[in-house]
Protein backbone atom coordinates (compact mmCIF):
# COMPACT_ATOMS: atom_id res chain seq x y z
CA UNK A 1 0.00 0.00 0.00
CA UNK A 2 1.62 3.28 -0.73
CA UNK A 3 1.49 6.57 0.93
CA UNK A 4 -0.92 8.09 -1.32
CA UNK A 5 -3.26 5.03 -0.42
CA UNK A 6 -3.19 5.03 3.38
CA UNK A 7 -3.08 9.25 3.16
CA UNK A 8 -6.98 8.98 1.24
CA UNK A 9 -7.71 6.34 3.62
CA UNK A 10 -7.09 8.98 6.57
CA UNK A 11 -8.81 11.55 4.97
CA UNK A 12 -12.09 9.03 4.23
CA UNK A 13 -12.07 8.08 7.97
CA UNK A 14 -11.99 11.47 8.94
CA UNK A 15 -14.91 12.19 6.92
CA UNK A 16 -16.89 9.01 7.98
CA UNK A 17 -15.82 10.00 11.87
CA UNK A 18 -16.94 13.20 11.03
CA UNK A 19 -19.99 12.48 10.09
CA UNK A 20 -20.81 10.29 13.25
CA UNK A 21 -19.67 13.36 15.25
CA UNK A 22 -22.64 15.47 13.40
CA UNK A 23 -25.23 12.44 13.58
CA UNK A 24 -24.18 12.25 17.76
CA UNK A 25 -24.78 16.20 17.70
CA UNK A 26 -28.46 15.81 16.31
CA UNK A 27 -29.16 13.43 19.57
CA UNK A 28 -27.53 15.82 21.99
CA UNK A 29 -29.96 18.92 19.99
CA UNK A 30 -33.20 16.68 20.22
CA UNK A 31 -32.79 14.70 23.55
CA UNK A 32 -31.27 17.57 26.12
CA UNK A 33 -33.78 19.66 28.13
CA UNK A 34 -32.91 23.01 28.34
CA UNK A 35 -31.27 25.98 25.40
CA UNK A 36 -27.73 25.77 27.59
CA UNK A 37 -27.09 21.70 27.50
CA UNK A 38 -28.74 21.95 23.96
CA UNK A 39 -26.15 24.73 22.64
CA UNK A 40 -23.26 22.82 24.41
CA UNK A 41 -24.54 19.99 22.59
CA UNK A 42 -25.13 22.12 18.94
CA UNK A 43 -21.42 24.03 19.63
CA UNK A 44 -19.11 21.54 20.87
CA UNK A 45 -19.47 18.33 19.08
CA UNK A 46 -21.33 20.15 15.68
CA UNK A 47 -17.69 21.81 15.90
CA UNK A 48 -15.93 18.26 16.25
CA UNK A 49 -17.59 17.20 13.15
CA UNK A 50 -16.52 20.32 11.11
CA UNK A 51 -13.48 19.89 11.63
CA UNK A 52 -12.55 16.33 11.28
CA UNK A 53 -14.61 16.76 7.90
CA UNK A 54 -13.15 19.44 6.80
CA UNK A 55 -9.39 17.69 8.24
CA UNK A 56 -10.52 14.58 6.00
CA UNK A 57 -10.93 16.90 3.07
CA UNK A 58 -7.87 18.32 3.38
CA UNK A 59 -6.40 15.02 3.85
CA UNK A 60 -7.91 13.68 0.98
CA UNK A 61 -6.95 16.38 -1.61
CA UNK A 62 -3.53 16.30 -0.22
CA UNK A 63 -3.08 12.65 -1.00
CA UNK A 64 -4.82 12.02 -3.69
CA UNK A 65 -4.72 15.24 -5.94
CA UNK A 66 -1.55 16.64 -4.23
CA UNK A 67 -3.19 19.88 -3.65
CA UNK A 68 -2.67 21.72 -0.36
CA UNK A 69 -6.18 23.81 -0.58
CA UNK A 70 -5.73 27.13 1.62
CA UNK A 71 -9.88 27.64 1.40
CA UNK A 72 -10.14 24.44 3.39
CA UNK A 73 -7.61 25.57 5.70
CA UNK A 74 -8.84 28.65 6.01
CA UNK A 75 -11.99 27.07 6.77
CA UNK A 76 -11.26 24.96 9.84
CA UNK A 77 -9.62 28.15 11.06
CA UNK A 78 -12.64 29.83 11.15
CA UNK A 79 -14.76 27.25 12.45
CA UNK A 80 -12.50 26.60 15.07
CA UNK A 81 -12.17 30.42 16.14
CA UNK A 82 -16.43 31.40 15.91
CA UNK A 83 -18.42 28.54 16.78
CA UNK A 84 -17.42 28.23 20.30
CA UNK A 85 -17.64 32.11 20.67
CA UNK A 86 -21.06 32.00 18.94
CA UNK A 87 -22.12 29.26 21.04
CA UNK A 88 -21.03 31.48 24.28
CA UNK A 89 -22.81 34.48 23.35
CA UNK A 90 -25.91 32.51 22.18
CA UNK A 91 -26.07 31.32 25.97
CA UNK A 92 -25.26 34.46 27.46
CA UNK A 93 -27.93 36.00 25.91
CA UNK A 94 -30.25 33.39 26.74
CA UNK A 95 -29.16 33.79 30.28
CA UNK A 96 -29.29 37.57 30.47
CA UNK A 97 -33.16 36.99 28.76
CA UNK A 98 -34.22 34.50 32.06
CA UNK A 99 -34.61 31.64 30.28
CA UNK A 100 -34.98 29.04 32.73
CA UNK A 101 -32.79 26.03 33.64
CA UNK A 102 -33.83 22.96 33.31
CA UNK A 103 -35.87 20.97 36.40
CA UNK A 104 -32.90 18.81 36.91
CA UNK A 105 -30.17 21.60 36.82
CA UNK A 106 -29.20 21.67 40.71
CA UNK A 107 -26.64 25.03 40.63
CA UNK A 108 -27.24 28.22 38.77
CA UNK A 109 -23.35 29.52 39.90
CA UNK A 110 -23.92 32.69 37.79
CA UNK A 111 -26.94 34.11 39.58
CA UNK A 112 -24.64 35.07 42.83
CA UNK A 113 -22.63 37.06 40.85
CA UNK A 114 -24.75 38.45 38.30
CA UNK A 115 -26.86 39.86 40.88
CA UNK A 116 -24.10 41.18 42.96
CA UNK A 117 -22.87 43.18 40.18
CA UNK A 118 -26.77 44.54 38.80
CA UNK A 119 -26.69 45.81 42.58
CA UNK A 120 -23.50 48.01 42.76
CA UNK A 121 -24.36 49.00 39.57
CA UNK A 122 -27.93 50.15 40.68
CA UNK A 123 -26.39 52.11 43.93
CA UNK A 124 -23.31 53.95 41.34
CA UNK A 125 -26.82 55.07 39.47
CA UNK A 126 -28.55 56.78 42.79
CA UNK A 127 -25.50 58.28 43.54
CA UNK A 128 -25.00 60.00 40.90
CA UNK A 129 -28.38 61.53 40.39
Amino acid sequence: MSVNAIGEFVGAFLILIGGIASVISVFGLIRLPDVYTRSHAATKSSTLAVLLTLSGTFAYFLFAEHFISVRVLLGIIFVFLTAPVAGHLIVRAAYRSKVKLADISTEDELYDILHSTEKKESNYDHENE
